[in-house]
């Protein structure tokens, strides 16, 4: 089967029958000429031969032509679209030629060439399906929020599933001057013992051996998700746990309720974490932080006053959030409308029991099925020494 022709050697073709006809042209002309001289009549022969090389000459010169556009558009990579299969049967010459002769019987045949495209459907020439896609390396992981709560309390270690701790509950002061020789005064003291318990915070994936394999960054993310998922429970836990079951008692159930020391004229929020403070100063538990969710804090630093300015706000700042010199620490853990200002390293504790950790092995016909179950858990307890070091409180902006 011969190989098909270049696009070069068929302009090659193409451009030699073109300067062929117009040789014969050029015979025909010269002979015309000729005779002409010598006063002979142009007999019919010669001029049939005559129009017959004009006609071929024009022929050629327009698939020439027609052949110089298709080859500088495929040049710039604008070929003229694919014609349909209709389209190539009606203008076919071989279907034309067989319709001209008004037939009463037979068939005209027209071979059709696949256009090969990029498309991926399910027709001739189609061969997107075989383009491999480029894959970007590694796996887009959804976002992971910061966890701070932790970060606010003292830390600890316990050695017991059990904690016991002596809480003061009560003292009455009796101390005064005393003259020589009179009975001095007693003072009241009353303490309790108060006992919370380490608890559990676990979850678990199950992957096929061949997949952790196969997938480089499979078993580092599984093991970030796993962390992330505990630390996540964990900040809720501490800050919100309602101490039934496995739950811990968190800092909310446990604080003390806002009651503002007095009203200020025209308050707003940032009037109301200034009384929290004073609340707990007047408990004797000087603040060292707020507790906010992102939206209130956003609405405090957009705050503006007569003139339109911000009262806090720094649009063009990149300093830490504080609010009356006390850190401000933004969570979607605490609830919209709520705030939480308190003495966080003196009146309450977190203790780890586990460390926050992931294990690896084979539970149930894991083994038989290729495959593994990986854990994540940690062991903790919450100590919240003095409730009425924590104020807890709302806005009041959403009903």
């Amino acid at each position: 089967m011969a190989e098909p022709k270049s696009p070069e050697d068929l302009a090659k073709e193409v451009k030699a029958g073109f300067d062929t006809a117009i040789d014969k042209v050029k015979e025909v002309a010269e002979e015309a000429l000729g005779k002409a001289a010598k006063g002979e009549k142009l007999t019919a022969t010669i001029k049939e031969t005559a129009d017959e090389a004009l006609l071929k000459m024009n022929e050629l010169k327009g698939q020439f032509s027609e052949f110089e556009q298709k080859m500088a558009r495929i040049g710039t990579g604008h070929d003229e679209p694919a014609k349909s299969i209709g389209e190539q049967f009606t203008e076919s010459e071989q279907v034309k030629a067989w319709i001209g002769d008004s037939p009463t019987k037979g068939k005209a045949d027209l071979k059709i060439k696949a256009t090969i495209t990029t498309s991926t459907a399910d027709a001739a020439g189609s061969v997107g399906a075989a383009i491999a896609p480029q894959r970007m390396p590694g796996i887009q992981e959804l976002p992971q929020r910061r966890m701070t709560v932790r970060d606010l309390l003292s830390p600890g270690d316990m050695t017991s599933p059990s904690l016991e701790y002596v809480q003061e509950t009560g003292f009455t002061n009796n101390a005064a001057p005393v003259a020589e020789g009179a009975a001095k005064p007693s003072s009241d003291i009353q303490l309790d013992l108060v006992t919370t318990s380490a608890k559990v915070i676990a979850h678990w994936f199950k992957a096929s051996r061949q997949s952790l394999d196969d997938v480089s960054q499979l078993r580092s993310l599984i093991d970030n998700r796993l962390l992330y998922g505990l630390a996540f429970q964990e900040e809720l836990q501490l800050l919100s746990g309602d101490g039934t079951g496995q739950n811990l008692h968190g800092l909310i159930p446990q604080a003390t309720a806002y009651v503002a020391p007095f009203a200020p004229v025209d308050g707003t929020n940032i009037d109301a974490l200034r009384l929290a403070m004073l609340q707990a100063v007047l408990a004797e538990y000087p603040a060292t932080g707020h507790v906010l969710n992102p939206i209130d804090w956003a609405r405090i630093e957009l705050t503006k006053d007569a003139q339109g300015k911000y009262i806090i706000g720094q649009p063009q700042g990149s300093l830490t959030p504080t609010l009356w010199n006390l850190p401000v620490v933004q969570t979607q853990a605490m609830a919209v409308d709520k705030f939480l200002t308190g003495a966080f390293k003196l009146g309450a504790q977190v203790f780890d029991l586990w460390q926050a950790r992931v294990e690896v092995g084979f539970e149930n016909d894991d083994f038989t099925k290729n495959l593994v179950t990986i854990l994540g858990e940690e062991r903790l307890a919450l100590a919240v020494y003095r409730p009425e070091a924590f104020i807890y409180g709302d806005f009041g902006n959403v009903a």
